[in-house]
């Protein structure tokens, strides 16, 4: 039999970064074994769901490239183009569960109770044979031996969750059901709904769960819980997903980078770890750095182009080979697309402004006469390339018998108004010799 899963969020506004995880290894294992992803909105709670809502959900997945391979056409589905498969919505599917709901009462296996329906929930222990947690005899509590059924129709006639996920899984010939160990204790109800149905239940494999550093439950309000921060915030979805899968599931070697395409061959369930894993967002920051520095120059401009935009800073009015350089010098030292506009800007900007504390440290009466010298023999250059620059500050700091360090401190602070970024000399040879000459008179006009 082929492998069908599923992905099924409801729409409330927000994509979890553990919800986002568990459409990853439902994709993932669909992937592997050549099977089927579904993605189906659990929309039944009609006060709280939104078309926004969905958007949400289906950009977080298309951000991470988890396409869905099955699903009505668009016009019988919200938010899809035309001609596109959609997600099944719960909300279109009231008739199939009022069918499943009078086929168990007359299989006597539901009843009416005060406007609801409720199931009949056996007595006898249950056993989940789970793909990850491993075997879980489930018995009823105390509480329950004096009332197991559960309702699964409300007095206003709306189905709850308990019913059609099960009804879906049934009707969707779902194979295997990866998600939350949170609903691990929802796991005997659904068994005994599949068993009244006259059905076998499909194969459970409950993932852990996510924790923050600090090992407690990361909620919604948690920095790096929301999907849609790290898409706001312009990371590399490869990078979010090599973290995804890095939470819960390991490749042999300990290796941390590990390409998707094989990632997709050796996925499977039984690799799943048992303990909850913990989110670190330093490590999502070094995974985003090193896909930064592999990716293709045209990918890292265009991320770096719509940063500088964000933070105010246009590059549209600058020679595209002046712009590409200039970013060149940054690419393999910024972890986050944030960090690019701070790092380069002085590169598009006419007027520097200058770090107070270093201008106090660095713009002093003894380095005038260094800066002096030093502009005085970069403009008798006639080639600005790096090395050149190179060589040319260190033959003047020798000439007057100061360390190199001396005029790299003032220079650096004079060219890019900050104490840090880009190599000195890559950067100079980038700004070019116009540029530099003048920022260094503004610098000697500001030296008293």
């Amino acid at each position: 039999m082929s492998v069908r899963v599923r992905f099924a969020p409801s729409p409330t506004g927000f994509l979890h970064i553990g919800g986002a995880r568990t459409a990853l290894f439902n994709w993932l294992y669909a992937r592997h074994t050549g099977g089927t992803f579904i993605l189906r909105i659990e929309d039944t709670d009609v006060a709280r769901n939104t078309q926004e809502a969905v958007e949400v959900i289906l950009k977080g997945l298309r951000w991470l490239g988890l396409e869905w391979d099955e699903g009505p056409i668009s016009g019988q589905s919200r938010g899809e183009s035309k001609g596109a498969h959609g997600p099944y919505f719960q909300s279109q599917r009231s008739e199939i569960y009022r069918k499943r709901v009078q086929e168990l009462k007359e299989k006597g296996h539901a009843y009416e109770h005060e406007g609801a329906v409720k199931f009949r929930m056996p007595r006898e222990p249950i056993l989940i044979s789970d793909l990850v947690v491993g075997g879980v005899n489930r018995e009823l509590t105390d509480r329950e031996q004096l009332d197991p059924d559960f309702v699964i129709v409300r007095s206003d006639g709306q189905p709850v969750f308990h019913l059609v996920n099960v009804v879906d899984d049934l009707e969707m010939r779902i194979t295997h059901v990866i998600r939350g160990e949170d609903h691990l204790s929802n796991t005997a109800k659904h068994i005994a709904l599949f068993r009244a149905f006259g059905v076998d239940s499909p194969k459970y494999a409950h993932i852990p769960l996510i924790l923050n550093k600090d090992g407690t439950k990361m909620s919604k309000r948690d920095k790096g819980a929301s999907l849609m921060s790290y898409i706001d915030e312009d990371y590399l979805p490869e990078a979010v997903m090599n973290y995804l899968y890095l939470l819960g599931w390991s490749p042999k070697g300990n290796r941390e980078i590990v390409p998707l395409e094989e990632v997709i061959r050796i996925f499977d369930l039984p690799q799943i770890l048992r303990s909850n894993a913990r989110f670190d967002l330093d490590k999502l920051h070094w995974l985003n750095w090193e896909h930064m520095r592999a990716s293709k120059p045209e990918r890292f401009n265009e991320i770096a182009i719509r940063a500088l935009g964000k933070a105010g800073i246009q590059t549209s009015g600058f020679d595209p080979e002046y712009v590409r350089e200039a970013l060149g010098t940054c690419k393999e030292k910024v972890k986050l697309a944030a960090d690019i506009p701070p790092f380069v800007d002085f590169y598009f900007v006419s007027e520097l402004s200058y770090d107070p504390e270093a201008t106090q440290k660095y713009f002093t009466p003894e380095n005038k006469p260094r800066v002096a010298k030093l502009r005085e023999t970069f403009a008798g250059l006639s080639n600005f390339a790096p090395d050149a620059l190179q060589n040319t500050l260190k033959a003047v700091a020798a000439e007057l018998g100061i360390k190199v360090g001396a005029l790299v401190h003032p220079v650096r602070l004079a060219a890019t108004g900050k104490t840090v970024g880009p190599s000195l000399y890559h950067l100079l040879a980038v700004l070019g010799k116009e540029r530099v000459l003048k920022r260094l008179d503004d610098t000697l006009a500001r030296m008293s």
